[in-house]
């Protein structure tokens, strides 16, 4: 199959999408697909170790990949000026559709997987449209909680991120009820009717947890959804970093030594681990990597707690870190639908203790410990136990590695979503420029079914 993964968020830049979406490239090339990643990416070549493939500039110049099963990455034209989190923005989406428009026409792509609700994303998914491609979509997570955190002025700018949304993809009769939670204010249905509506654009959905599936169908998806783990790449599982970890154990007169990946956000929550390091009192080491918008508020927080913040540093650094920790915190709560750093923990056998309830289904039975309360108190409770009893750690660690193979990327499983997507008769739609039905797609295209094709 010829397919390409289309993104806003890739390497070098690091974060959970980043490492999926590179996961998945290597994992559908290693059993014979040709793949190509495309994505906003700043002109100037990267020198980080993590980039894998460098491109010349940032209007579809493209550079094969170094390794045997490294993807292709077409870059995308990007904004000079806007870079919403740090993070390249893919603009204009003229220039955008062009060169997808022209690079998927090239290579002729079967399938086209998105990854993102951005412009690159949504220009994918018209272009898609216009050549009677199946679109698969991947919902990575909450950007109902995102956009609250991390746009500024978000009751303002999520109005015009919505609209513009909506120039590319119908919102058409899209209704939100507010009688969840996460659905209580007019902010959240806002962007719970964007979702929505990038949902009902594609073919076929897949949602990495089954917490996030269950929203998702409850507020009107009715798209197939597919509930599909993330995974590690083949590459990354077989490196050195993580061929062969050990079972974790604390030393009776060492530190427990506690690890915090991530981006430095709000919705991240890293100031409550911050803030209850202050009382775990002697013999327990915090240590943070990551970099982002509350890094200010972070580094406040940490004054005086047995606290280092690393910064943003490379995925290889992380994995040694995470092999030199005993656990690995995850502190945010309602936001995260499947942290990738928690696939990495189950490849390392590193426990986990975890705030958010949601967050239990991700991690093997026994493998890590969810805090009595989502609050520093909780925090500092189980922390308290954990050095208390360091067994519990030895076991945890254990439990992961006996798993382990949850960690691996389910191919065979994203080979079926794009084969089901393929097959499918809604899998033709329709070219945007025409008027919109009442279902929200706008008009109609043709492909040959039997244009498909499998591993070669």
């Amino acid at each position: 199959m010829r397919i390409a993964l289309v993104t806003d968020y890739y390497l070098p830049t690091l974060g959970g999408v980043q490492t999926a979406v590179r996961a998945l490239a290597e994992g559908l090339a290693s059993a014979g697909h040709e793949v190509t990643v495309f994505c906003p990416r700043d002109p100037a070549p990267s020198a980080s170790p993590a980039a894998g493939s460098a491109e010349r500039s940032g209007d579809g110049a493209r550079e094969p990949g170094h390794g045997p099963h490294e993807p292709e990455v077409v870059a995308l034209p990007v904004s000079p000026v806007f870079r919403p989190d740090g993070y390249p923005f893919a603009w204009s989406p003229r220039r955008v559709r062009e060169t997808l428009r022209r690079e998927f026409a090239r290579r002729g792509i079967e399938v086209m997987h998105t990854h993102s609700e951005m412009f690159a994303a949504l220009s994918a998914i018209r272009v898609a449209h216009e050549l009677g491609l199946p679109v698969v979509h991947t919902m990575h997570g909450r950007i109902d909680v995102y956009t609250a955190n991390v746009l500024p002025l978000p009751a303002v700018t999520t109005v015009l991120l919505a609209l513009l949304h909506s120039r590319h993809v119908s919102h058409a009769g899209l209704r939100v009820s507010s009688g969840t939670a996460y659905t209580r204010t007019r902010l959240a249905r806002r962007m719970w009717r964007l979702m929505l509506a990038q949902s009902r654009a594609s073919t076929q959905v897949i949602v990495p947890s089954s917490h996030f599936a269950r929203k998702l169908r409850d507020c009107g998806v009715t798209t197939p959804v597919t509930v599909l783990s993330n995974g590690l790449e083949p590459s990354a599982l077989a490196s050195p970093l993580l061929a062969s970890p050990a079972v974790r154990s604390v030393p009776v007169d060492g530190p427990l030594r506690l690890i915090w990946v991530g981006r430095l956000s709000p919705e991240k929550r890293p100031t409550v681990l911050v803030r209850a390091a202050h009382a775990f009192g002697p013999g327990v080491e915090v240590d943070v990597y990551g970099d982002g918008i509350a890094r200010a508020a972070v580094t406040r927080e940490a004054a005086g707690a047995p606290v280092r913040l690393h910064g943003a540093v490379s995925r290889a650094d992380v994995l040694v870190a995470m092999a030199d920790a005993h656990v690995l915190v995850s502190s945010s709560l309602d936001f995260d639908n499947q942290p990738m750093v928690m696939l990495e923990a189950i490849a390392s056998g590193l426990p986990v203790l975890f705030c958010d309830p949601d967050l239990a289904e991700v991690v093997p039975p026994g493998g890590g410990f969810e805090t009595p309360t989502p609050d520093a108190a909780g925090l500092v409770a189980a922390v308290a136990r954990l050095r208390a009893e360091p067994a519990l750690i030895e076991a945890a660690s254990a439990a992961m590695l006996a798993a382990r193979s949850r960690a691996a990327q389910p191919v065979t499983a994203v080979e079926a979503v794009y084969a089901a997507a393929l097959s499918s008769p809604s899998s033709l739609p329709a070219d945007p420029s025409l008027p919109a039905d009442p279902s929200g797609r706008s008009g109609s295209a043709t492909r040959d079914p039997g244009s498909s094709r499998g591993p070669r």
